[in-house]
């Protein structure tokens, strides 16, 4: 179970760590989806920054249980919002936010189950 959690997770903190990237390029697609979505693109930055500390929690995690829950927690509850935020927009490209809220959930069970 454990080898599990360490595959899933460092999966769930390259995912993140490379959207967070994105975010602070300014990829272009990115903010085509945030304009799409009615999310003003001076949010960016901060979005980056969450998702940069959801992945480091993750990694941190595999050490330290409780920063581990957290951060796969906090990564769940922001690719709910952004699901959410599409699905107000009548935007339904969000497919890549529920693959990333796969991976987030999956993290943070298999943190539980492995404690």
């Amino acid at each position: 179970m454990f080898t599990a959690y360490i595959v899933v997770t460092i999966m769930a903190a390259a995912a993140n760590a490379f959207s967070a990237t994105l975010d602070f390029i300014r990829f272009k697609q990115v903010l085509i989806n945030m304009a799409r979505t009615g999310v003003p693109e001076s949010w960016i930055t901060i979005l980056g920054l969450f998702k940069a500390a959801g992945a480091l929690g993750l990694l941190v995690g595999i050490g330290v249980p409780l920063i581990g829950t957290a951060a796969a927690g906090g990564l769940v509850l922001f690719f709910v919002g952004a699901i959410v935020t599409h699905l107000r927009a009548r935007d339904y490209s969000f497919g890549l936010a529920v693959v990333f809220l796969m991976l987030a959930l999956a993290a943070l069970v298999l943190r539980l189950a492995a404690s």
